[in-house]
């Protein structure tokens, strides 16, 4: 099947947007690379500070003749789906040595996780830890010791720091090794319905706490369809994963099996081997492209919109939000995994999972297939998956048909048409809206606003009974500017129970939601915001507002709006306190979110 008309065309048009800065990059990646072994620079006394505890391995490193494997790890055991990240570097040093190589760990990276400062004052750091992130995986990869990198990282701005770490540094081969989602527990359905029972009164804390305790209980991914997952989906769409590698249960011998392989893959197309495959010349836009259709065809996360644009900068390519609008409208919804669906992500895996809607997409002509990826020339590879054969590691053909068409079904008859992304656009300026899982009755709400500055104001609201109407719920001042963009997860069980008593309310911010987003219509990452002047500050309450995410547009109908001078907030708030002092640079070079919210690109 010939390549899809409007995936040509945004490839096309993401490429003529680059046409400068990626040739540069490109540049900047081959004299890294022709300077050849990066340890054949080190002098004898950097080189023996660098080997001094590595035991066994020092000769091997101390010679120089075969390839040191960078390991850059994001582990810590708070953060369930990284504490599996434990036993892999010893894993990774034994399939290093028996491949007559090495291995180092390079350094460690911070990982914080979401699920627990969500709605707290740490959820303000969120976003700008991406940065922080990349800035540390550099750090680690400075001492240039190391001929290939593997980076291992799951959740949600982890993944995007490492890649834009690994664009910095793409003259060296980098491999993803995830560690894969927790087993099954509470479903997910049933841990949202008890949040609106609590954030209706109807149930206590006893019961909530109960409810979110047995879905989140073991290692690994939490098993929504949130940013962790998204994330690891995005790997295996742009080629740096090994096939099938995201979805295996952690502690299993597969997934050892998958973690010794990635790291003697690591080691093969370093620049001694003869497949040299640098991560700059993976990561081009034929790659991006591929993963923002991988996106919409499985109804990700909305915080990939954020930080696409940013690990795409990184290695020299431009990407808009237009792009994922116009892809989502070309690419359809093949997956209905929690929360645009009741299935897990270990129920999507047993249905067929990424190597189906792989296959299946590229039959349709909605994939390149001719990429360079990881494992092999092409996407092909990936419709395959990983088993253990008589203890050894082989890749068979995939599932050439969806095991549970609930869950999965191919692009010929998919749950929707459309990936369910919108970009909306009008005198608000521009933002994005996931619709998969918004019932078609809703996508068009218009209302009088009600204005808020933070989410506490909007639950202190619900409680006291102010919601008696249809509103536009607006929280504005939530930008990366204004406080780091927090998500808002937690108005999602409140505006839940105000849209089930048969009210049409709808949210507007400058912020962000949460990769667990669901039924509620929800205008996102408004920009330009509110922090920086943009319309958003003259709204008030009272305004009629219309978003409208069948034409694409989010209006207010207020005769007098472009006359009006923006509020300016008060931000003192949000300076101080949990390390927020730390993060002033990073709030004040941050960029529009619609160029990723970045300080640092």
């Amino acid at each position: 099947m010939p390549l899809d008309e409007t995936i040509a065309r945004v490839t096309d048009r993401i490429r003529e947007r680059s046409r400068d800065s990626r040739p540069d990059y490109l540049a900047r990646l081959h004299a890294a690379a022709d300077q050849g072994v990066a340890r054949a620079h080190l002098t004898c006394g950097n080189q023996a500070h660098a080997y001094a505890a590595m035991g066994e391995d020092k000769d091997r490193l101390a010679g120089g003749h075969v390839p040191n494997l960078g390991i850059v790890s994001a582990y810590n055991d708070m953060l369930s789906a990284h504490q599996p990240f434990e036993r892999f570097p010893e894993l990774i040093r034994a399939a290093a040595r028996d491949a007559g190589a090495t291995a180092q760990v390079a350094g460690g990276v911070p990982a914080m996780c979401d699920g627990v400062t969500q709605g707290q004052t740490g959820m303000e750091l969120s976003l700008f830890s991406r940065d922080v992130i990349a800035l540390a995986a550099a750090v680690s990869l400075s001492h240039n010791c190391y001929d290939a990198a593997v980076f291992l990282g799951v959740c949600d701005k982890i993944v995007p720091g490492l890649i834009i770490a690994a664009g910095a540094f793409g003259h060296i081969p980098a491999v993803f090794l995830p560690a894969g989602p927790m087993l099954s527990g509470l479903p997910n359905d049933e841990k949202a319905k008890v949040r609106q029972q609590f954030a209706a009164g109807e149930v206590g804390r006893d019961a909530l706490m109960d409810a979110e305790m047995k879905s989140y209980h073991g290692p690994g991914t939490c098993t929504f369809y949130g940013t962790a997952n998204s994330n690891q989906m995005l790997m295996e769409f742009m080629g740096l994963h090994l096939p099938g590698a995201s979805f295996v249960n952690p502690g299993t011998p597969l997934r050892d099996a998958l973690t010794a392989a990635g790291a003697k893959r690591a080691l093969e197309i370093t620049q001694q081997g003869n497949e040299y495959r640098p991560a700059g010349e993976i990561l081009d836009e034929r790659a991006f492209v591929n993963g923002i259709v991988g996106l919409m065809a499985t109804g990700g996360s909305t915080n990939l919109i954020l930080h696409i644009p940013a690990m795409a900068k990184a290695a020299g390519i431009h990407i808009d939000i237009e792009d994922f609008a116009d892809i989502s409208a070309v690419v359809p919804m093949m997956a209905k995994v929690y929360p645009n669906g009741l299935a897990d992500v270990n129920h999507f895996h047993a249905a067929g999972g990424l190597g189906f809607m792989i296959g299946d997409l590229l039959k349709e002509g909605l994939l390149h297939e001719d990429t360079l990826t990881v494992h092999g020339d092409g996407l092909g590879s990936y419709t395959q998956e990983p088993k253990l054969k008589d203890g050894e590691l082989v890749w068979e053909d995939g599932a050439g048909s969806s095991q549970n068409d609930r869950i999965l079904r191919p692009a010929a008859d998919p749950f929707q048409k459309t990936g369910g992304l919108r970009q909306l656009e009008g005198n608000l300026g521009r933002a994005v809206m996931k619709v998969s899982a918004v019932a078609p009755e809703r996508h068009v709400i218009e209302a009088k606003a009600r204005i808020f500055h933070d989410q506490a104001e909007v639950k202190e609201a619900f409680r006291n009974g102010e919601f008696t109407e249809d509103t536009i719920v607006v929280v504005r001042f939530q930008g990366p500017q204004a406080n780091g963009m927090p998500e808002l997860h937690n108005l999602t069980p409140v505006l839940a129970v105000l849209q089930d008593r048969g009210l049409k309310v709808a949210l507007v911010t400058d912020g962000r939601m949460s990769g667990a987003s669901g039924k509620v219509p929800a205008a996102i990452h408004l920009s330009p915001e509110g922090a920086s002047g943009g319309p958003i500050a003259r709204l008030r309450t009272g305004d009629r507002v219309r978003v409208d995410a069948v034409a694409g547009s989010i209006s207010v109908l207020e005769d007098d709006f472009d006359a009006r001078e923006p509020v300016t907030p008060d931000l003192s708030g949000n300076r101080f306190g949990l390390g927020r002092e730390l993060f002033e640079t990073f709030r004040r070079q941050a960029g529009p979110s619609t160029e990723g919210a970045s300080a640092l690109l």
